[in-house]
């Protein structure tokens, strides 16, 4: 299986995403650290030039990077706050974002979210700009300081451009993907260049499946060459693990022989976009666990960031006080039960579009999944589908709403669903929603934050196996949470808190943030669905 190696120290060429092979061209996209070199650094490391550290890193050069750098190496006092700020404004565009989501105020947040679509999509790219890997269809960000498309967010968006009748923009973005998979072999997490080392939530296969199901302009078979280029990325390395060398990348063989999929990222190194946080965690992680390493600890938190929930004490191990820290992050030690759910689904869908040989194959890759699934992830005690820690060989000490996937998915077996659904309204049904995990650690992943992403992958687990009840109760509290919300601020925001209405969602590294794609999405679709009783 052919490997696919992030390039540090060599230019990267990409091919424009799904550009007519008439007039594709190849453009030079580096990281920030490459772009850059010094005056990446020298930004990055200070907390007093912007206090979000991806704002740089989305700034817009100007004019030609070789006469910045060569001016920037004739700057003198760049310690100087000042000096260094004016050398910016004057060489870069330093991105804003609240014009992107400054609409007139509507009766309702459906109608505001109708006209947020407008404001939310950008056209097609020209060319690589700064950081931003271009894109030959339009699309739809989330807003605020995101200002390039997610892979994971995206299907979600999709839901309400969708119910929106939006059709045209639905299959522009999925070209966009399917071009960035046929080009470099994978959709990274955003279309930034800083997002080359990692992918998310593999979520691709819904989005095929979706734009199939609408009888849209293309059938199954033309993206079946696609889907299985995603799974190769997913099993990259299956085939060189053994008892001795267990992982490799995204792979990881467990005690029995059986192998299962975890989250990776190909670099060791701070995230660009977060450069100072992880310098921070990483020298808290080391001063409280000496014998960690620093690659390690860094290798751990581009990991969580591939899974989308950055940062969750889905990650963390459980200290002697019983209390969870993100010093103790180790994602790359945990079989997800998210990400297997999602490549079950994958493996189905491959199956479905392949020929009675080949279908049967991939048929029994989907059911030996879905049987590990159950063998790992499924706790006893508990009652409910829970994320695997391979070196403890034990499942974590986390529920979250991951957990429902194996709902969302089919994979459960009718006891199963039950009782994961009385866990549900038992645990993590609050006033607004349900919440993402039981633990208040002050990440945004967990209590009390609700996510629209998660709201729906409950409420649909949930219908799959009759649990309407509890399924409409969550849905209608999410959905009027999310209006009392925008009636009191003309916001939709990336998260909620669903346990204390009169606070906003917040934790982790940046403000809540405004726009928001897969808040729009879900709400479009749970409002429909509540309204209708479909799904």
């Amino acid at each position: 299986m052919k490997k696919f190696r992030f390039l540090t120290l060599l230019t990267f060429l990409l091919f424009v995403a799904c550009q007519p092979a008439e007039t594709s061209r190849s453009v030079q996209v580096l990281p920030p650290e490459e772009l850059y070199g010094d005056l990446f650094y020298d930004v990055q490391s200070r907390d007093d030039l912007f206090p979000d550290s991806k704002t740089f890193v989305d700034c817009l050069p100007n004019k030609e990077l070789s006469v910045i750098l060569e001016a920037y190496e004739l700057v003198e006092n760049r310690a100087d706050k000042d000096v260094l700020f004016g050398f910016i404004q004057e060489h870069f565009v330093i991105p804003g974002y609240e014009e992107e989501v400054d609409v007139e105020k509507s009766n309702s947040a459906g109608e505001h979210i109708q006209k947020l679509w407008d404001k939310l999509s950008r056209p097609a790219d020209i060319a690589a700009t700064g950081t931003l890997i271009p894109l030959a269809n339009p699309y739809v960000v989330p807003g605020g300081r995101f200002r390039e498309v997610y892979y994971w967010d995206s299907y979600f968006t999709m839901l309400g451009l969708q119910v929106d009748g939006e059709v045209e923009l639905i299959d522009n973005v999925l070209e966009n993907f399917s071009g960035l998979i046929d080009s470099i072999g994978f959709i990274p997490n955003g279309n930034r260049t800083y997002y080359l080392s990692r992918s998310q939530p593999p979520f691709y296969s819904l989005m095929v499946d979706l734009h199939v199901s609408e009888n849209q302009t293309r059938d199954l078979a033309y993206y079946l060459p696609i889907l299985k280029k995603e799974y190769d990325f997913w099993m990259d390395g299956a085939d060189d693990v053994d008892a001795s060398n267990p992982t490799n990348r995204r792979v990881v063989r467990l005690a029995e022989g059986e192998v299962l999929n975890r989250y990776w990222d190909d670099r060791d190194a701070p995230r660009a976009e977060s450069y100072r946080e992880d310098v921070e965690t990483v020298e808290e992680a080391l001063e409280k666990f000496p014998e960690r390493t620093a690659s390690e600890v860094y290798r751990h938190l581009r990991a969580a960031a591939e899974s989308g929930w950055d940062f969750s004490t889905r990650w963390f191990d459980i200290e002697e006080d019983g209390k969870f820290d993100l010093s103790s992050i180790h994602t790359t030690d945990i079989i997800p039960v998210d990400l297997n759910s999602l490549l079950y689904h994958l493996e189905k869908l491959i199956a479905k579009g392949s020929a009675a040989e080949e279908a049967a194959n991939w048929n029994a890759k989907a059911a030996q999944r879905m049987a590990l699934i159950k063998k790992y992830c499924w706790s006893e005690p508990e009652n409910f589908f829970m994320d695997y820690d391979y070196k403890k060989q034990a499942v974590t000490p986390v529920k979250s709403l991951a957990g429902l996937y194996p709902l969302f998915f089919e994979i459960a077996d009718e006891d199963q669903a039950a009782m994961v659904a009385t866990t549900v309204k038992d645990l993590f049904l609050q006033p607004g929603g349900v919440v993402s995990t039981l633990n208040a650690s002050g990440q945004q992943w967990d209590y009390p934050n609700g996510w629209a992403p998660l709201q729906w992958i409950t409420v649909k687990g949930l219908r799959n196996y009759n649990q309407t009840e509890l399924a409409g109760d969550i849905a209608n509290r999410w959905v009027e949470l999310n209006e009392k919300v925008f009636q009191n601020t003309n916001k939709m925001t990336e998260k909620y808190n669903v346990v204390d209405l009169t606070l906003d969602g917040g934790g982790g590294e940046y403000p809540n943030q405004d726009g928001f794609g897969w808040t729009n999405g879900v709400f479009q679709k749970l409002s429909e669905s509540t309204t209708t009783n479909e799904d």
